[in-house]
């Protein structure tokens, strides 16, 4: 990801001021510094001041191909100087309205008794002042734009900076990522029903329709040493439970290694995934056997989301490159008694983000599936985490739907498959009800940390809408 950055300033100010170019441009570069210490990949195209400089820079943003632009507002500028810069560029644009100190020196800017060298120390501390007229150029023009306005060196202003910064990578990671999907629709659940050129618009990205067959073939060139050393990796990663079947350990440990060349042969960076597994025994067993090779997958940065549910493999592909792991999850069950909602799922989990080590255990039965075979128990580490769901509306637009809460202690449901317990804000009750109210799928993606202020720079980054319960 690439990242533009210029200042803006009033060429006419300089032989008026002494010293008010230098100093500002002192600010830039004291910007460039920080900026590269969050991410190094930083196009500084200098004090943008005049109409020729705002034409070449204009040039040199579109061949640095970069995805967020921040413009310093150093002092007063011309709205049409800014705009030769950003009239055939689409990235989005992050204002810094930064002062560069919390105020003026009354006293001493009095006491200079010039009003030559006052007004140049004004200038200095006049960022506010242009930016009314780019908000109202911008909103005429169709640029997209958001602000950050405070002091210069004040960490919550770089907080918010990096934050911007974090989002960008994301919506990039998105842009470039590679989704498989394989198998088909759980039958009759239209809620996750997804228009993937939808998916595009919002997106990019690529995906690439798979088949079920691809995968049993590749299980069929999957060597005895392979499998041997998958199954020494899956009792290190997860805890074996004594009565998995041994037989059953080795098939999961086949289909792992088979997935593993099959993400590799597509780049896939996530998966969604869903097949009945009648018809073809070959293709049976694949399907039965893949919950803990796509749990080793979800670990290693490809988030796999089962009943092929596009929208939520991309909700778990957002957490996950915030860091923050991506739960597959929909509701279990709610303990009114504590004021907790149980929400969990049958398939993969995601082992970065367990409260402990993942348990492996034997099913009987796949509930609502064909097959049997091993499965895997966890819960998500206590503490503070957000829900999120890429909700597809009746306009045909996506938009997020997140809240916030807390994993908290207590009993679960110890049948094989993920769930935890979540509290709420407004408690279990209201929580519902507002989450119910926006019409998403019934699957979310649950990552650690409370991550609204990010999500909603990246819903800003993607031109989609965000909505908050809680």
């Amino acid at each position: 990801m690439n990242i533009g950055l210029f200042g803006i300033g009033l060429e006419e100010y300089w032989n008026q001021f002494s010293g008010l170019q230098e100093r500002l441009s002192n600010n830039l570069l004291y910007i460039q510094q920080r900026l590269e210490k969050i991410h190094p990949r930083v196009l500084n195209l200098g004090l943008v001041d005049n109409t020729d400089k705002a034409f070449e820079a204009g040039t040199r943003l579109r061949t640095g191909d970069v995805d967020l632009i921040f413009i310093y507002v150093s002092t007063y500028a011309l709205s049409s100087t800014v705009m030769t810069v950003l009239r055939n560029h689409r990235a989005p644009v992050v204002l810094l309205n930064l002062s560069p100190g919390n105020a003026i020196n009354y006293d001493a800017f009095n006491k200079m008794n010039d009003t030559t060298q006052m007004t140049g120390e004004w200038l200095a501390y006049c960022s506010a002042c242009p930016v009314p007229e780019l908000a109202n150029v911008f909103k005429r023009t169709g640029v997209r734009f958001h602000q950050i306005t405070g002091v210069l060196q004040n960490d919550i202003c770089w907080e918010e900076i990096g934050d911007w910064v974090e989002a960008a990578k994301v919506a990039h990671t998105m842009n470039y990522n590679r989704l498989g999907c394989m198998g088909h629709y759980y039958s009759g659940m239209m809620d996750i029903y997804s228009d993937l050129t939808l998916q595009y618009k919002y997106f990019g990205g690529h995906m690439e329709l798979l088949e079920v067959d691809e995968l049993s073939a590749l299980r069929r060139d999957v060597t005895n040493k392979q499998a041997e050393d998958r199954i020494k990796e899956f009792y290190q990663e997860f805890d074996m439970q004594p009565n998995c079947d041994p037989e059953e350990i080795r098939k999961a440990a086949v289909t792992s290694v088979a997935l593993d060349v099959l993400t590799s042969r597509y780049k896939l960076g996530s998966m969604a995934y869903y097949y009945k597994g009648t018809g073809i025994p070959e293709n049976k067993e694949t399907i039965a056997t893949i919950i803990v090779g796509n749990s080793l997958l979800t670990s290693k940065g490809i988030p796999v989301a089962g009943e092929y549910e596009i929208k939520n493999a991309q909700a778990m592909k957002i957490m996950d490159s915030f860091g923050c792991g991506g739960s597959f999850s929909e509701y279990y069950a709610v303990d009114y008694n504590d004021d907790v909602v149980l929400l969990g799922h049958d398939g993969p989990a995601h082992i970065r983000i367990a409260e402990g080590k993942i348990k492996v255990k034997p099913l009987g039965v796949y509930h609502g599936k064909v097959g049997n075979g091993l499965s895997v128990e966890m819960s998500v580490k206590q503490g503070p985490v957000t829900l999120l769901s890429i909700v597809e509306n009746d306009r045909n637009e996506l938009f997020f739907l997140v809240a916030e809460a807390e994993s908290v202690a207590g009993p679960i449901l110890e049948i094989g498959n993920t769930n935890s317990r979540y509290r709420f804000s407004c408690g279990a009750k209201e929580f519902i009800n507002r989450w119910n109210s926006q019409g998403p799928a019934h699957h979310c993606a649950i990552g650690t940390g409370h991550m609204y202020h990010k999500l909603e720079k990246l819903a800003h980054l993607l031109n989609m809408n965000i909505v908050k319960v809680c």
